[in-house]
């Protein structure tokens, strides 16, 4: 499983990026897609995922009213829209893929599937200072 992350930077609080999840050895149309993130000394968390086959989506509450998931299936890439972004966004985001719904839960196992074959990519830092 293969995918680059990209997008992330260094902004102020209340600013926007934009990542992206550039698949080269999957479709995204055929699987739930799900961005993590990571911060310093804190546990890996799910933030948002998307199942292309039917538009369902899920948002952390952390991040729901602010982050949007889209995908583009003729680029073969997966977004996430940041907007209103707040210091407690810093964190390296990843790109996750699996057969999975569109819940927390799932998000969980989507975690566990990613870490069990050892298919977390590089991430993308996100750095916002307040």
């Amino acid at each position: 499983v293969h995918f680059v992350e990209s997008g992330g930077g260094l902004v102020q609080a209340g600013m926007s990026l934009r990542l992206s999840c550039a698949a080269s050895t999957f479709t995204v149309d055929s699987y739930t897609i799900g961005w993590f993130r990571q911060a310093p000394g804190k546990e890996r968390e799910g933030v948002s995922c998307l199942r292309s086959s039917d538009g369902s989506t899920y948002y952390a509450d952390s991040v729901k009213g602010r982050f949007t998931i889209s995908s583009d299936v003729a680029k073969n890439t997966v977004y996430l829209q940041m907007n209103s972004l707040r210091p407690e966004d810093t964190a390296v985001y990843y790109c996750a893929v699996g057969p999975f719904g569109t819940t927390a839960q799932a998000m969980s196992v989507m975690s566990r599937y990613m870490e069990v074959n050892d298919y977390w990519g590089q991430g993308t830092q996100v750095t916002v200072s307040s």
